[in-house]
């Protein structure tokens, strides 16, 4: 049995990292797989401390030091079982759940300057090794039950609740107007964070668990609201937030001003192997072309990380605050810096150069100064007067974020209660719509948030439809 504690005399390790230079030859992940020695040794680092405040910065209030401790003495099925009890695709969120901002940062080793656990790659190594071992089944419901679920949308929050709810018994149909099963993390994650295979394997766990997957079917389009809610005994809304933040500067109408979704998707295309039409491989094409991506954000670090590997002649980052005010993974930002992204902090696009008609070729900067912390106690990025810049840029990539579609147009649906932000109004604990027997989960109700976010919402929701199916059963 591996002993706990060897904080001490183990220093924190990552598996080996690709270099750089090839790295951004390629899409494939940063890392190799942990060896499994290395992974017990990482996961022996554990200080299992009484109050474990990594579990606390866990969304899913994952039972981290158990699973460490698990791992350490290489007892894997148990410590894959621990970690799924909490997380439905805990392979996923060690890939990209920016631990270094949630579970890694509250670690108390990582607060006594021993350096945190790795505790993000160790969760992916335990669900990678389930996999390897065939240790990963399809779900079987004790009893299987009458009651069918309509869950709109393919993405993260539907995925977690459509296997909760095939857990206890209920027919599921899954409705997305993709092509695949995955959401974003198909089309808006890059490959060298996420490989396409990894959501694959989980879509086929879920049709092998008896979920029911209508693709290409748009709710509001293909098949009206009012006809699902009529199909099913339940409804959740799990369809995120697709629609990209604008910027309102001149020059807005210039050619080679992208939104951030648009490239991320044509580009994961690519990866996917679909062929592109030539307008689109053209419109998207970066190759040799001075890149400037808008934010900063980890959508905003896909952007840019994406350009390198197809060949810019630049890639520059515009942030209108400083480093230590981003709202991104500062592992992100590293890891865009040593592939040779260039960060131009406090600096806000003021306006888009070119000729009319034509395509970008610059953009005009204002150099920014912080401020008084705001509402989020970020400190407020604020212009400074006469100090301006020009920056060349053949392609613009707006990553600003995301914001909410028209819901109540889009499902036809004017019921529906909506917050100021034009997301559904319900509560995170609960899933609960103004519509009775209606239920939303994820971006759709938080906001432009993170996957484990999503998986946790998408299982309190699931919690709150089963107890009222159950009672309308016995009242019924």
């Amino acid at each position: 049995m591996s002993k706990m504690l060897q904080f001490v005399d183990t220093p924190a390790q990552m598996p080996a990292k690709q270099t750089p230079e090839r790295r951004i030859e390629n899409f494939e992940e940063l890392y190799a797989p942990f060896p499994l020695k290395q992974a017990a040794k990482q996961a022996g680092r554990c200080s299992q401390c009484g109050v474990p405040f990594c579990q606390v910065g866990c969304p899913l209030q994952n039972n981290i030091p158990d699973w460490l401790k698990l791992a350490a003495e290489d007892r894997m099925e148990e410590a894959y079982q621990l970690s799924a009890s909490t997380n439905n695709f805990p392979e996923i969120c060690g890939r990209i759940c920016p631990q270094d901002r949630l579970c890694e940062v509250d670690c108390v080793l990582e607060i006594s300057d021993h350096s945190a656990v790795t505790i993000g790659v160790i969760e992916k190594h335990i669900t990678e090794e389930a996999w390897k071992n065939d240790l990963i089944k399809p779900v079987v419901p004790g009893t299987e039950r009458p009651e069918s679920v309509g869950i709109i949308g393919a993405g993260p929050a539907g995925m977690a609740a459509a296997e909760e709810l095939r857990k206890l018994g209920y027919q599921v149909h899954v409705y997305d107007r993709y092509d695949r099963v995955g959401g974003l993390l198909i089309y808006g994650i890059p490959n060298f964070k996420l490989e396409k295979e990894v959501v694959k394997r989980r879509t086929i766990h879920l049709q092998q668990s008896g979920v029911q997957f209508h693709l290409n079917t748009d709710v509001g389009r293909d098949i009206s609201f009012e006809t699902l809610c009529a199909k099913h005994d339940s409804v959740l809304i799990a369809n995120g937030v697709y629609k990209s933040r604008d910027l309102k500067a001149p020059g807005m109408t210039l050619k080679g001003i992208e939104l951030a979704l648009d490239f991320l998707t044509a580009h994961n295309h690519l990866c996917l192997g679909d062929d592109l039409d030539t307008a689109t491989h053209t419109r998207f094409d970066v190759t040799g072309k001075h890149v400037v991506v808008v934010g900063g954000g980890d959508t905003a670090m896909d952007c840019v990380r994406t350009s390198i590997r197809q060949d810019a002649a630049s890639v520059t980052c515009l942030y209108r605050r400083d480093r230590l005010n981003m709202p991104g993974s500062p592992r992100e930002v590293r890891n865009a810096e040593e592939e040779g992204v260039h960060f131009d902090w406090l600096k806000s696009p003021q306006a888009f150069l070119g000729k009319i008609g034509d395509r970008v070729e610059g953009v005009r900067v204002q150099q920014m100064r912080l401020g008084r912390p705001d509402a989020q106690n970020r400190c407020r990025a604020e212009a400074i007067e006469g100090q301006v810049a020009i920056r060349a840029a053949d392609m613009v990539i707006l990553a600003l974020g995301f914001e909410a579609e028209a819901m109540q147009k889009m499902l036809e649906a004017p019921t529906l209660d909506l917050t100021n932000w034009g997301t559904v109004r319900a509560s995170v604990d609960d899933g609960r719509t103004s519509i009775p027997g209606v239920y939303a989960a994820g971006d759709v109700v938080r906001g432009a948030s993170l996957v484990v976010w999503a998986i946790r919402d998408a299982r309190f929701a699931v919690a709150s439809m089963h107890r009222d199916l159950q009672r309308e059963a016995k009242t019924a």
